[in-house]
């Protein structure tokens, strides 16, 4: 549905003067159904949707009205773009992002409130435009009638009445003045005027009737109507001729804060001719005096009369409009009622009275009579967070839980309904904490079982006790017992009574294959030992002998007590099968078993066959797995720390220190091979690599050096030879600390003989490395020192200097 140009609503798309039917084409136009199918010849009624006299103004912003205060229904009775009232989302993003006004929030609480405010219920309160032609309704100027001759003769003729309240019928029969009437009336006079033409209309001297008229609505007319008063958005809306006063009301946005919901007045012709209570629709579904409206009618919606405001335990929380002498009876109706956790027996009433507030109980059987004034404040509170007869029991009984203090009166009767103590009830030391009225606390210890028995009274209860029955366990000292060493699953096993010792290491998945079946111990602590016993002996251990089947071989049984400890030993034969690895230039290489504690390097070369001809036996090195504790890994660090805080003229960088990594020991395979067995001939350990390579042919320079790089390895270069091809020395090279590290992993260092440097020997495949100087600012302190020092040198040589020239000049 849409808006032309000129103010008239079209609906499906079509053209106002388009539509046909029975091959004619009605003069003044018609509009199609919109709900028909288009092209089907079918006509329906629509509003043309026209608002008189061009009143309407035009959108203002933000959606309000225009700029007269009018606004616009369509042809469902929907407000036009710009009329729609603010819902209560788009209210708070507009005008009350920050904070509510207290006007709007008073609205919000007004019972009602929703209905006018809710986009959901947006086509509840539309009229119904697809019902039959009411026979009560009054045409006016711009409804349109369909004319529909069938019978003997056939015609279909649609007219729109004109201004001055006629329609114009065709053949020359002229104007029929149809504004003011009835649909029927006007159809008896438009059957009048026709049957001067279509005789079958009526019996006459020519024959009986034989044609007939079928006058309907088509198109229906705008009318006017004004809502005044306390409306959200008072102004003149044009309406549907068959929109009732509801449909207009919910246009303005109902009342305001202001306004009246049970007094909303329906004025024509300057009198009330309906009265509208919109609580009879909020609360019963129905609306009494819900008219159809005329044109220029008025809607008037007077200030409220009493305002009520209902708090606490309801169904609803509002503000209530009262009519005079309501009371709070109806209140409760109006909410609701109570809610299920509600105090019924009394509401608190609050009142203003000309200078102060003041507080009324009103009881339940005042609700009926106790009349309400504006301004009252209602509210029922809760019923109390309590039990009026509730005991619970708890501990060592079948069923504990609350229980009704109704049906168990007694204590008695009480360990009855939980079915009855258990075994381990400490029978004697039954506990009841009671409540006192002043809310303190006492406690109350009775012998059970002289209560069932009977020969002690029975104790009555209380409110709010509380029984407990202790339970043995709970009073004693469970001593587990402590399994270590060689088994399956080490750990602490519960002690139960009659435990052997075979029970236990069942318990904990059995022995283990390294177990020595001759070493099982039970640890047992010395009770009750004599305070003037010299030994001081606070345990004693019992070694025992079992085979794998867990039987003891010098004892048939042995019941272990709590606490115990019992240790399986590790055999000291037992060791997991190790390897160690050969890699490198050997005949076989691969993974090989250690298979005594004393085999040495030779013993893996000779396992992998020997060495080919092309292995550089210099060269062979050693990786070992070290694993270093939480202690020495820390001790290590402290050294380096140490090391490099003390040296300030050397950067000493090492790298990270860690608890477990593969290091390369330096070894001399050569010496080793020619005589196995003697001191460099190392015993080989668990994952163990020993790596043999090939001829190494080339010398790595590294560190401080012009152009750190790789050179062939020449037998007859001494170690200045090779800097010399890496560039030589920078200024920064510290010489004396230059070092090599052959490739066998070893390191060797230069030396010092007086003032030259002695460097170390080079071998194929070794790593020379030259330091950088670490050079630190001298502190103001060291710099007096050291100009201090050369001062005192220079004395000293003058001094020297002027002795012997004295001698000599003896």
């Amino acid at each position: 549905m849409r808006v032309n140009s000129n103010g008239q609503i079209q609906t499906g798309g079509q053209t106002p003067g388009r539509t046909t039917q029975q091959g004619r084409t009605s003069q003044q136009g018609a509009n199609v159904n919109p709900n028909a199918t288009p092209g089907t010849g079918t006509t329906g009624r629509q509003q043309n949707g026209a608002v008189q006299n061009g009143q309407t103004g035009q959108p203002g912003q933000n959606g309000q009205t225009g700029q007269n205060g009018q606004a616009t229904l369509d042809a469902n009775g929907n407000p036009v773009e710009g009329d729609v009232p603010l819902n209560a989302n788009e209210q708070a993003n507009e005008s009350t992002k920050d904070q509510l006004s207290d006007r709007e929030i008073t609205r919000r609480k007004l019972f009602g409130y929703e209905i006018f405010n809710n986009p959901a219920l947006a086509t509840t309160f539309q009229p119904n435009l697809n019902i039959a032609t009411p026979v009560n309704y009054v045409l006016g100027t711009g409804d349109q009638l369909d004319i529909n001759i069938y019978g003997y003769s056939q015609d279909a003729i649609k007219q729109t009445i004109t201004p001055e309240g006629n329609i114009y019928l065709p053949s020359g029969i002229g104007p029929v003045h149809v504004s003011g009437l009835s649909i029927e009336s006007a159809k008896a006079r438009i059957t009048e005027r026709l049957a001067k033409i279509y005789v079958g209309l009526k019996n006459s001297s020519y024959g009986p009737k034989n044609t007939y008229i079928e006058v309907t609505l088509g198109n229906i007319r705008s009318i006017r109507v004004s809502v005044l008063g306390e409306a959200v958005k008072p102004g003149t809306y044009s309406v549907s001729s068959l929109s009732s006063a509801m449909n207009v009301i919910y246009a303005s946005g109902g009342p305001s804060d202001l306004g009246s919901f049970r007094n909303v007045q329906l004025i024509r012709n300057n009198k009330v001719i309906a009265t509208i209570d919109l609580y009879d629709l909020l609360l019963l579904g129905v609306l009494r005096n819900n008219v159809r409206l005329q044109d220029n009618d008025n809607i008037r919606i007077p200030g409220f009369i009493s305002h009520v405001e209902l708090q606490g335990n309801t169904r609803r929380n509002n503000i209530f409009e009262m009519l005079p002498g309501e009371t709070i009876d109806r209140l409760l109706f109006y909410a609701g009622g109570f809610t299920a956790n509600a105090y019924k027996s009394r509401l608190k009433v609050t009142r203003l009275t000309n200078r102060e507030l003041k507080v009324i109980d009103v009881l339940a059987d005042q609700y009926k009579t106790f009349a309400l004034q504006d301004g009252d404040l209602v509210a029922a509170e809760a019923v109390l967070n309590r039990y009026e007869n509730q005991v619970t029991i708890a501990g060592a009984i079948y069923r504990p839980g609350i229980y009704s203090l109704d049906q168990n009166k007694t204590l008695k009767e009480l360990i009855a309904s939980a079915d009855g103590p258990r075994g381990e009830a400490l029978m004697g030391r039954v506990n009841i904490q009671r409540t006192r009225e002043d809310m303190t606390t006492e406690n109350i210890t009775v012998d059970l079982t002289k209560i069932l028995n009977g020969t002690q009274p029975d104790l009555p209860l209380q409110r709010e006790d509380l029984i407990t029955l202790p339970s043995k366990f709970e009073l004693a000292e469970f001593g587990d017992i402590l399994i270590e060493g060689e088994v399956n699953r080490p750990g602490s096993i519960g002690y139960v009574s009659n435990m052997t010792l075979e029970d236990a290491l069942v318990k904990v998945g059995g022995l283990r294959e390294s177990a020595a079946l001759a070493q099982v111990e039970v640890i047992r602590r010395k009770k009750d030992v004599d305070p003037k016993s010299t030994s001081g002996q606070i345990a004693e251990v019992l070694k025992f002998s079992v085979d794998r089947s867990l039987e003891l071989s010098n004892e048939s049984k042995f019941y272990l007590q709590p606490y115990d400890q019992v240790v399986v030993r590790r055999s000291p034969n037992y060791q997991v099968q190790t390897y160690a690895r050969v890699e490198g230039e050997v005949i076989i290489p691969g993974l090989y078993p250690i298979q005594t504690k004393d085999q040495k390097l030779s013993d893996m070369v000779a396992l992998a066959g020997g060495l080919t001809p092309q292995a550089y036996v210099k060269g062979a090195t050693l990786v070992r797995r070290v694993k270093l504790s939480p202690e020495e890994l820390a001790q290590r660090q402290k050294s380096v720390t140490e090391l490099s805080d003390d040296n300030r003229k050397t950067d000493v960088q090492v790298e990270e220190i860690v608890s477990d990594k593969e290091e390369s020991i330096g070894i001399n395979l050569e010496r080793i091979m020619e005589r196995p067995g003697s001191s460099e001939d190392i015993l080989v350990q668990e994952n163990d690599v020993l790596r043999i390579p090939k001829r190494l042919e080339t010398v790595r320079i590294q560190g401080e050096v012009l152009l750190p790089t790789t050179v062939k390895y020449r037998n007859n270069q001494t170690f200045q030879d090779y800097i010399s091809q890496a560039g030589g020395f920078t200024e920064r090279s510290q010489r004396k600390r230059a070092f090599v590290v052959y490739a066998n992993g070893s390191v060797d260092r230069t030396r010092r003989f007086m003032f030259f440097n002695v460097y170390p020997r080079i071998e194929p495949g070794a790593e020379v490395i030259i330091p950088v100087q670490k050079t630190n600012p001298l502190t103001p302190q060291q710099v007096i020192g050291t100009v201090s020092g050369i001062a005192s040198g220079l004395l000293g040589l003058i001094s020297t200097l002027l002795a012997i020239s004295v001698i000599s000049g003896r």
